[in-house]
């Protein structure tokens, strides 16, 4: 069995590994890593040798941290990393690599399409009858996109919302509330089989999905990392959070993930602050009286227009795992509407957590 890990910010970690009655056997750990003294890849091998086949990620990382000499250095990996790539290995987990990817990047459309159209485009992923997707989003018009188990009330302040001609709808991930303006926001989507993260927890799954677009950045100057459970961060503060909802397969086969992350470009502090409430408590608890000292914009730290930065994302994809453009089909798109007239529009969605 072979599984690829790449540790956020680091380097690939191979892993090849067989089992024989229920314990790991043969294993040969492989990385473009470094690792001082060379003696230590022999002791990384060892400690994976005869583990019970169900041991987590931890466990395995724990064992090789008793196995390890004296004064190891690592660069680049983990012992969680190796862990994690073996159990990649026996979950027979796909590689980016792996797949066609399709890009769609459409005009600017509703934020209730948006939410429909991730679900739809989801579904379809799992079902194997759509490549794994990066969906770019435009923006028709300003909204808050409030998590799945939220409560309206809590977040939002509607009046202030309705004042601004800000629409609020509710998303199917869970995470906290975000504020977009056109312009100003950059979100994206991933829709991905299930395959693409086994072996990986739910956290490690973020840091996994998340790690092509730090590449990216990177590319444009900016040293951001990941920040668990779901934000990406520089030294200057957060550029953006991540949320994810898994998707059943048909007849409760493999799936899809939804992965989404929306990026701050610009933003209006003070607009932002009048219409979520929860944005004015996590300053107050954090003792900041300016959210730009909590949100920083990628169009400060890059010096780049909005539509260069999202150039530089899809190229950076591109390069890596190969991007055909694509778009949203016939089927898709009715689908996606008819979930806007009857779930991400209606009172009973936006407000099931009153």
């Amino acid at each position: 069995m072979h599984g690829e890990y790449k540790v956020p910010g680091g380097k690939l970690i191979v892993v090849d590994i067989e089992v024989e009655d229920g314990v790991l056997r043969r294993p040969r750990v492989a990385g473009d890593f470094f690792l001082e003294p060379d003696e230590a890849l022999d002791s990384v091998n060892r400690a994976l040798d005869g583990a019970p086949a169900d041991t987590d990620a931890a466990g395995l990382a724990a064992r090789i941290d008793r196995e390890l000499p004296d004064g190891t250095v690592m660069y680049g990996l983990t012992s969680e990393g190796v862990g994690i790539a073996v159990r990649r290995a026996l979950a027979h987990a796909s590689d980016w690599a792996d797949y066609d990817w399709q890009l769609i990047h459409d005009g600017p459309q509703s934020p209730a399409l948006h939410m429909a159209l991730d679900e739809a485009i989801t579904a379809e992923v799992a079902a194997g009858r759509r490549p794994p997707t990066l969906r770019v989003w435009e923006w028709a018009k300003p909204a808050v996109i409030i998590g799945s188990f939220q409560s309206l009330r809590n977040e939002v302040d509607l009046d202030s919302a309705h004042e601004h001609g800000i629409e609020v709808v509710r998303r199917i991930s869970g995470g906290g509330a975000m504020f977009v303006e056109p312009g100003n926001t950059i979100t994206y989507s991933l829709s991905v089989p299930d395959a693409l993260v086994q072996g990986l927890s739910f956290q490690d799954s973020y840091a996994y999905l998340d790690d092509w677009v730090l590449d990216a950045l990177g590319e444009m100057g900016i040293k951001a990392w990941y920040q668990p459970l779901n934000d990406i961060a520089t030294d200057q503060g957060k550029i953006a959070g991540a949320a994810q909802k898994r998707i059943v397969g048909p007849d409760g086969g493999p799936g899809a993930v939804l992965h989404h992350v929306t990026m701050a470009y610009d933003i209006d502090a003070d607009k932002m602050l009048s219409v979520l409430r929860t944005g004015r408590e996590k300053l107050s608890d954090k003792g900041t009286k300016s959210a730009k000292k909590r949100v920083d914009p990628l169009r400060r730290q890059t010096g780049l227009e909005r539509e260069a930065v999202i150039a530089g994302l899809i190229d950076s994809f591109r390069k890596r795992y190969g991007l055909a453009v694509g778009g949203v089909t016939d089927a898709e798109m009715r689908r996606a509407r008819e979930l806007v007239d009857t779930k991400f529009t209606t009172p009973e969605w936006t407000a099931r957590v009153p």
